[in-house]
């Protein structure tokens, strides 16, 4: 689906017919402007979203802080401009847009503010329909995008390896299938599972629900190993937060050790919508 299209079905849902308030109190022809203002700390996104719902009414749309800026209190965001109805009609639908995902950035963020330079990434848990302005968000907020979808990537889960009859036949099958430039990557869930996919192939490893003493034992399993590919890249995921991100950096790297990333579906689904207002003055 197209931004255009979930902005127009956004808007259907919300005007439906037509706005019976706005249309019965505001007079047509007259134009107007908005102040779209930060009533917190944030991250902004949703410029091109809500730029589109402006759009689609017949108004315009001018970004004072962009995707990815920090503002904090009364601190204008952006301008809306056009008929007076049109601004006061698009209002909610615009705002839901920037404040879903700032929402998202800011608390990504935060993430990333402690993870002390780990790559930090997201994942698949996106809202339906609604993946690449969420995922926009997070890279506004500082962290990584996961693959996007099924098909732009091998991610052989659990239920995979129990499907396929173990981990080897699961790499070995995803292997088979793939072409030369699509890496495989395979979850596991125990230090076996990790020596039987290295042993198997896999390009990278996702190191699923381990506490920080198995990732350290995973680490080092993962770097003694003697292949022509050398060690897979290693990503842990799985009750991540901010908090455990920052200690589980300061433990590896006090040992010598590093991951090369970790995943965590909190940097959507935990966060809270950010507080955006915005107020139309007629002209």
């Amino acid at each position: 689906m197209t931004l255009s299209e979930l902005v127009r079905l956004s808007l259907d849902e919300d005007v439906g017919p037509g706005d019976v308030t706005t249309e019965s109190t505001v007079p047509a022809g007259v134009g107007g402007r908005a102040r779209v203002y930060a009533k917190q700390d944030l991250v902004v996104c949703g410029h091109e979203a809500a730029a589109e719902v402006f759009r689609q009414l017949g108004a315009g749309w001018e970004v004072v802080a962009g995707d990815g800026a920090r503002v904090g209190p009364n601190e204008t965001v952006a301008y809306a401009s056009g008929p007076l109805r049109a601004l006061i009609t698009g209002e909610r639908v615009a705002l839901n847009f920037l404040m879903r995902l700032s929402g998202i950035a800011t608390h990504t963020a935060s993430v990333v503010g402690a993870s002390a330079g780990l790559r930090v990434l997201d994942t698949r848990k996106t809202t339906p329909l609604h993946r690449a302005l969420e995922k926009q968000a997070v890279r506004c907020g500082g962290a990584h995008n996961h693959r996007h979808a099924l098909y732009d990537g091998v991610l052989i889960k659990d239920n995979h390896v129990v499907a396929a009859g173990g981990v080897t036949n699961a790499v070995r099958g995803a292997r088979s299938a793939a072409h030369h430039l699509l890496r495989i990557e395979c979850e596991v869930e125990s230090l076996d599972e990790l020596a039987e996919a290295l042993a198997a192939g896999a390009d990278a490893i996702l190191l699923d629900n381990m506490d920080d003493e198995t990732l350290a034992a995973a680490i080092r399993i993962n770097r003694a190993v003697t292949r022509s590919s050398g060690p897979a890249w290693l990503e842990a995921s799985g009750n991540m937060t901010g908090e455990r991100i920052a200690r589980l950096q300061a433990l590896l790297t006090s040992r010598g050790l590093a991951l090369d990333a970790v995943s965590m579906g909190g940097l959507i689904h935990q966060s809270r919508w950010a507080d955006l207002s915005m107020r139309v003055e007629p002209v």
